[in-house]
């Protein structure tokens, strides 16, 4: 069973909602990432999503645009991403999926980028602008690989295509709870419930809400609606704020645990 899968039947077990944390790879460099993965797998998190930084990124807010320009700058490129992984495998389990846009896939060759993420120890792929009606090799290429695909859905997706791209994806659903690109919001949207319970009618697959979540406040909230949360901009503005400092990983891991604290809580 691939670690996605299996992370989320022993949270299903076990009665625990999950939670996974976005950063950019490489920000502010790969060391650093590699550490803060391992602070975050003891912080309590469930899965780890590592952006991989891109000249283009249309998916992301400011925060997360300056944090794949950071990872640029500091010299990260998928290969050296992917030895990190391979770094992190070495002392933690904890699921890995890669945040990245098909140019980079395309770049390398698809079969090629696939296989080589299963080598390095890859659970799952977000390919934020690959439609599922476009995927088929991909989705035939992962399977073959046993990596998840996993797939978005935004709240003004129709019902009809819900049903389409739940049924193509694997691991869990990311459902994007407001329209827009990432970052830190002020309060959740209203309609988690509806569109959660939308997407729910339609797969058993874990439902994992993101886009906006910044406090445990806000996790625990969204938490009563979901399998999973997902934390992004809010850990990534810590990396931006303390990424000089000694304390980077210590800092990062408290605010971790906090957000975990809250989440398996519910």
């Amino acid at each position: 069973m691939n670690r996605i899968e299996d992370r989320f039947a022993r949270l299903r077990r076990e009665g625990q909602k999950g939670f996974v944390v976005y950063i950019g790879a490489g920000d502010p460099n790969l060391e650093a990432t590699r550490q803060l993965a391992l602070a975050f797998d003891q912080a309590g998190v469930d899965v780890l999503e590592l952006g991989v930084p891109f000249s283009d990124p249309l998916a992301d807010g400011l925060v997360n645009q300056l944090a794949a320009q950071r990872g640029l700058e500091s010299g990260t490129t998928p290969p050296k991403v992917l030895e990190t992984v391979a770094a992190i495998r070495r002392d933690s389990q904890m699921p890995i999926v890669l945040y990245v846009y098909f140019n980079i896939l395309h770049k390398r060759g698809l079969k090629q980028f696939i296989e080589d993420c299963a080598k390095a120890g890859v659970d799952g792929l977000l390919v934020l602008d690959l439609p599922p009606e476009e995927s088929d090799n991909y989705e035939s290429l992962m399977h073959e690989a046993g990596l998840c695909n996993i797939y978005l859905v935004a709240p003004t997706t129709p019902e009809d295509r819900i049903e389409l791209i739940v049924k193509r994806a694997t691991g869990f659903i990311y459902y994007v709870s407001r329209e827009g690109v990432t970052g830190m919001q002020s309060k959740v949207s209203d309609t988690i419930g509806q569109m959660t319970a939308k997407i729910r009618a339609h797969t058993k697959l874990p439902i994992a809400v993101g886009f906006g979540i910044s406090n445990p406040e806000q996790a625990k909230l969204v938490a009563q609606h979901a399998e999973a949360i997902v934390v992004g901009s809010a850990i990534v503005n810590q990396i931006a704020e303390h990424g000089k400092s000694p304390e980077l990983v210590k800092r990062a891991g408290e605010f971790m645990k906090a957000l975990a604290d809250a989440v398996k809580g519910c």
